[in-house]
């Protein structure tokens, strides 16, 4: 609790410091970092093609006066995210998106750990009162069913207990096109993991609306 109030303290000094220095803040405008991996930093794209750009000009598009960070950095696990939360939570976040998980499948990382590193996370969040959007990350069949469960079960058991906002799948917008995997393909990226333009778009689609979701929340809050 005490941290919390600090991290509320830590936002009105900065208020303070951006008035007296005469720079003019919007007082609707939100802050929202990204806390992700190659998907949210945008690997193989043009810079304007990635997650995070084109979430921003979705946000805009729909009337909404928010600035997205990138925090999205390639290769990362959700113990890199628990590592570096601390500093992405500047006193000017105001909500944070988190998409973590993917690299420790790719890793065989043990479900507990993963959900360990992400409790951290949102531990985190709520102690700086920052309100997060939660994507999950469903694990594959090849690990078995028991991995499978439990690895699932990660992402809506720590939203319900830190009362996130929950998107299931970072993919859902790309999925929901079409069953057929050679037609999803199409909105991938040769390496068959990363989404290309087109993907990325239809990806936003549906994470745009839940961002919304969480802009809301922020208002709320304030």
């Amino acid at each position: 609790m005490a941290y919390g109030v600090f991290g509320e303290m830590r936002k009105v000094l900065a208020g303070i410091v951006l008035s007296v220095c005469g720079i003019v803040a919007n007082a609707e405008q939100v802050t929202i970092a990204a806390l992700g991996d190659s998907l949210t930093q945008g690997y193989g794209l043009m810079q304007q093609d990635g997650f995070v750009p084109q979430l921003q000009a979705w946000l805009t598009d729909n009337g909404a006066d928010a600035v997205v960070i990138n925090a999205g950095v390639s290769g990362d696990t959700t113990a890199g995210g628990a590592s570096r939360v601390a500093w992405t939570l500047t006193p000017d976040v105001d909500g944070m998106i988190v998409a973590l998980g993917g690299n420790d499948l790719l890793r065989g990382i043990a479900p507990e750990v993963s959900r360990s590193n992400l409790d951290k996370i949102l531990a985190a969040s709520s102690q700086a009162t920052v309100d997060v959007l939660l994507i999950g990350m469903q694990a594959p069949g090849n690990y078995g069913p028991e991995y499978k469960a439990t690895f699932d079960a990660i992402y809506p058991d720590l939203a319900e207990q830190y009362d996130a906002l929950y998107e299931q799948n970072f993919f859902t917008g790309i999925a929901g096109e079409t069953s057929d995997p050679a037609e999803m393909q199409s909105y991938m990226q040769d390496d068959g993991i990363h989404p290309n333009p087109e993907g990325v778009q239809q990806i936003v689609e549906v994470i745009g609306p839940r961002v919304l979701d969480l802009i809301d929340r922020i208002g709320i809050a304030n």
